[in-house]
């Protein structure tokens, strides 16, 4: 069990009642085409419910996951161009895992891919194998399955999502090799899927995982049970993301950090002392300088 007993009574209860072997998923997937003028729009509705089914009928790892465990998660795909049965736009992806013992959720991906286009014609099917990739549009959502995976799993033991991390760095090196497919390749962008995948499962990131884990496993999940010691432990390790910037200043993972925590651990500084408001708000600048806005809570 993936949550290392963390939810061990609830998910006896789901076993008992027969609901362990659910889907890993939670996953609502919209598509926005609304940029797109004069043309049949049943394509996009037939397409955005074979995605939904295509996520979550699919179990997509060997872990017993009970209903109350699935990760929810949102896959936003925004159309831009349509030409016959080729398609140019962007995703979006967040995902949100649970706080113990506790009603607050916290994001643990967010992220923008404005690298994406696919062909897709009306009620083909949407397959996805170990070894090939069917397209563009299957090897984007599962690379995204299993990050989410990766990064979740590692958020409750210490790189305990390397299983799911491999796989998504796998389909990244498969994608790469397909002509005109975009997204995958080194160097077409600092934040594409080949720079995500990679900076996620290269061994100078293993001090950011290591990060990620104390943050969400040794502060959010204490927070219920003793909210100050949670929040310490917290404040306690985010230097460590200073020390992880001067090694890699231009890491992908900073940024990711940033889209998904920073309005949180802005919110986690409320309620610490005037010095260490003071001393999160100069950290957090000096991380990340073109986030002035959103820091300016900490100055009050």
């Amino acid at each position: 069990m993936k949550r290392l007993g963390l939810l061990a009574g609830m998910w006896l209860l789901a076993v008992a009642a027969g609901l362990a072997q659910s889907s890993e998923l939670n996953a609502r997937l919209t598509i926005n085409s609304s940029k797109i003028q004069g043309t049949n729009t049943q394509i996009f509705t037939t397409l955005q419910t074979a995605l939904n089914e295509f996520i979550n009928n699919k179990k997509w790892t060997t872990a017993t996951i009970a209903l109350n465990e699935r990760i929810d998660c949102t896959f936003t795909i925004i159309l831009n161009e349509m030409t016959d049965s080729h398609f140019t736009g962007e995703i979006q992806v967040q995902a949100r895992r649970p706080v113990f013992n506790s009603t607050y959720t916290t994001t643990i991906f967010n992220f923008r891919d404005t690298q994406f286009d696919f062909d897709y014609t009306e009620f083909e099917p949407l397959e996805y194998t170990e070894n090939t990739l069917e397209s563009n549009l299957t090897a984007t959502i599962v690379f995204y399955i299993y990050t989410i995976l990766g990064l979740d799993f590692d958020s409750f033991s210490p790189k305990g999502g390397s299983a799911f991390l491999q796989e998504a760095q796998r389909i990244v090196s498969l994608a790469q090799g397909q002509m005109g497919w975009s997204g995958w390749k080194a160097f077409d962008s600092n934040r594409n899927r080949h720079a995500l995948g990679t900076a996620l499962t290269e061994n100078s990131s293993e001090a950011f995982r290591q990060f990620w884990y104390d943050y969400h496993r040794k502060g959010l999940d204490e927070m219920a049970a003793n909210p100050d010691r949670g929040r310490t432990n917290i404040l306690a390790v985010l230097p460590a993301l200073t020390t992880f910037k001067t090694a890699r200043p231009n890491s992908i993972l900073l940024q990711m950090f940033s889209d998904a925590k920073l309005d949180e651990v802005t919110a986690l500084y409320s309620k610490a002392t005037t010095q260490e408001k003071q001393e999160g708000y100069k950290m957090m600048s000096n991380l990340f300088p073109a986030e002035s806005l959103r820091l300016e809570a900490l100055k009050k």
